[in-house]
């Protein structure tokens, strides 16, 4: 065997006008898999980090009067959010990172200086900084709300544009899902503020009409009695935090009166919570022989009439 001769063919592929295209091939081969292995490694990282997370009881924390403490242990139990969070970021960023670095590596394979690009980066970021500047605010945006904990994957936020479930925190945008399934991408740097309903506790609001001359002390004293035993009822633990109460007249109209009542639930189940104090309390206030006032329609010869005499 020749061996001269298949050292020679093997120099000779080597140095072969296909050599450059081998070399590009290998290095996008090796960026998709480095970012495979980056955005699985930070995943595991995120995995490790949530399961250290201890799960509270809320139903130790039921009927508390002690809200500062109370506040402190829902905060401070965000690891599973905090951690999802930066995780999506470290996935973006890393993603960023190593596709740089492979199209630096292809500018150079092909025969491109980027020596002098790289040394003059400094004017380069000033001339995009002026053409790119929503995606710097994007990015810087993105950063901050993550590293700040203003919202976290999972959280119920308002960002002022829409009112859902935080899907995803990207270094640009933020993916939303609202509650009719939608599925919105926001810029970060686009949101002005954010109302996060799943950081501590949060309030259920229910207003409830009655007739006009409902007698209000009944009322507060049906749906305070009806709050207590929401309250030391235990299949309500992980929705509610301490007793429903009767808040307060809100509104007196000509045909009914509106009464208010608020309750402390656990995060991100104001809505069910919300719902289940609508049920309990019309029960209890139809039970009670206060019910909600029906608008009464005649109709007399063609012409409506409300209520009043026909002459």
């Amino acid at each position: 065997m020749n061996w001269d001769a298949i050292s020679e063919a093997i120099d000779s592929f080597r140095d072969g006008p296909w050599d450059a295209p081998i070399h590009i091939f290998l290095i996008i081969i090796l960026a998709f898999v480095a970012s495979k292995v980056a955005s699985i490694a930070i995943h595991r990282i995120v995995n490790r980090a949530t399961k250290k997370g201890t799960a509270i009881d809320f139903s130790d924390l039921r009927n508390t009067t002690d809200i500062k403490t109370v506040s402190d242990q829902l905060l401070e139990n965000r690891v599973s959010q905090r951690a999802n969070a930066l995780g999506s970021l470290a996935r973006s960023a890393a993603v960023i990172l190593i596709w740089t670095v492979a199209v630096l590596t292809i500018m150079t394979e092909v025969g491109l200086n980027v020596g002098p690009l790289l040394a003059s980066a400094g004017v380069l970021g000033v001339v995009i900084g002026f053409g790119a500047q929503t995606l710097v605010a994007d990015y810087l945006a993105g950063i901050s709300m993550a590293l700040e904990d203003q919202l976290g994957v999972g959280d119920v936020v308002d960002c002022g544009v829409v009112l859902g479930t935080v899907e995803q925190v990207a270094l640009r945008y933020t993916r939303i899902r609202d509650f009719f399934g939608v599925v919105w991408y926001v810029r970060n740097g686009t949101i002005a503020y954010i109302a996060n309903q799943s950081q501590g506790w949060t309030y259920a609001i229910v207003d409830l009409a009655l007739n006009y001359d409902a007698d209000l002390s009944k009322v507060r004293e049906v749906i305070d009695a009806e709050g207590q035993l929401i309250a030391l009822d235990a299949s309500y633990d992980s929705v509610f935090m301490d007793a429903p109460v009767y808040a307060g007249l809100e509104e007196a109209r000509g045909d009914a009166i509106v009464v208010r009542v608020m309750a402390k639930v656990v995060p991100d189940q104001q809505f069910i919570a919300a719902r289940l104090l609508r049920e309990r309390v019309k029960g209890a206030l139809d039970g009670a022989g206060l019910h909600i006032p029906l608008a009464q329609i005649q109709i007399i010869d063609g012409k409506i009439n409300d209520g009043e005499e026909t002459p």
